[in-house]
């Protein structure tokens, strides 16, 4: 099958490659440092650095994990809740339910409607859950084997925690050895670890990014599939079935039961890797049409119709709200969590 190209396709492409490029240059811009001051508190480590070469040119190298810029995310922020006295263990759990939880329902998927299925949007992000709650397991495990490690006197800590009420008022006691009180002092500790302890690293900061990514893709995929799908195109071909329900529903909630545990942080300008995301899935259909596919998984990305570039144009605007909405829902928590509960929030971004 010959490929056939329209002169509306020409306005598709350049939608595409517009957004490719605006992406590239909000992370060139954000993730390497470009336009922004060395002390803005606003800023967050990237994975990449520009550093000079020994020809005195700029090289792009992965940044060191022990790298100590203001603005960096720690290891320990990785599987740390933001709720005080809240045990590692608890969002262990939790990435733990969730991504085997997700891979059950994957593979229902793919066992009733075959390997084609994957072909979707939704199914690709669905899988980029299952990879960042896969490696937030491996993390949140490896964070509880270092807090289960903790090996420090119940002297030394107690010193350490009550420094400063036995400073002002040498009667106040206690009893040290209650498992309450020294997992205070533990978790204690660790928050202490988070201004000078040990990086994110390579795998941290792709675990950011792909919960980034991730976030906003699923917002897109429900809000899609609940408000333009189910209700315009329900007909004999496409139906609600059981299968599509939780696909299009248990990807938000397990993310949001993450994000009101986690102490992650969420700019703005990582919504460069989203658009990101959307693109290469676009290009990757164009690619199967050019090689004779014939069938699209949605009516939107049809390129055989003069409708497709404002189709194209209206689905690279819906990328900025998708990402907003889950951003406001961080933005609330780290702002009206501190106000209502000081005593148990903690932010460390």
């Amino acid at each position: 099958m010959a490929l056939v190209i329209r002169w509306y396709d020409s306005f598709c492409l350049a939608i595409v490659g517009g957004a490719v490029s605006l992406s590239l240059w909000m992370i060139a811009r954000s993730e390497l440092g470009g336009g922004r001051r060395r002390d803005d508190p606003s800023k967050y480590e990237s994975l990449l650095i520009v550093a000079t070469g020994s020809n005195g040119e700029p090289e792009l190298r992965l940044r060191p994990a022990a790298a100590s810029e203001r603005g960096q995310v720690g290891y320990v922020q990785l599987w740390m809740s933001c709720w005080r006295g809240v045990h590692p263990a608890v969002l262990l759990v939790l990435r733990l339910i969730s991504v085997a939880t997700m891979v059950s329902i994957l593979s229902w998927d793919i066992v009733t409607y075959d390997a084609s299925i994957l072909l979707y949007y939704t199914e690709w992000t669905f899988a980029l859950v299952i990879v960042y709650f896969a490696i937030a397991t491996i993390v949140s495990a490896h964070g509880c084997w270092l807090y289960s490690k903790t090996c420090v006197t119940q002297d030394e800590e107690a010193n350490k925690f009550l420094k400063g009420p036995l400073q002002q008022d040498n009667s106040v006691t206690l009893p040290l050895r209650n498992n309450k009180n020294m997992n205070a002092i533990r978790l204690q500790s660790y928050r202490d670890q988070e201004v000078n302890g040990e990086k994110a690293g390579f795998w941290g900061y792709a675990m950011q990014l792909i919960y980034q990514t991730s976030a906003g893709a699923v917002v897109l995929t429900d809000v899609v599939f609940w408000f333009l799908l189910v209700p315009f195109l329900s007909s004999e071909h496409f139906g609600l079935t059981s299968i599509m329900g939780c696909m299009h529903s248990l990807n938000i909630v397990f993310l949001l039961l993450d994000a009101f545990l986690n102490n992650l942080p969420f700019p703005w300008f990582r919504m460069a890797y989203f658009i990101l995301w959307s693109c290469i899935y676009v290009t990757f259909q164009w690619v199967l049409h050019a090689c004779g596919f014939s069938w699209w998984p949605y009516p939107f990305l049809e390129l055989d119709t003069p409708w497709a570039p404002l189709w194209y144009f209206c689905m690279a605007l819906i990328h900025v709200p998708c990402y907003g909405i889950y951003w406001l829902i961080i933005r609330a928590k780290n702002s009206f969590c501190p106000i209502f509960f000081p005593n148990a929030f903690i932010r460390a971004y």
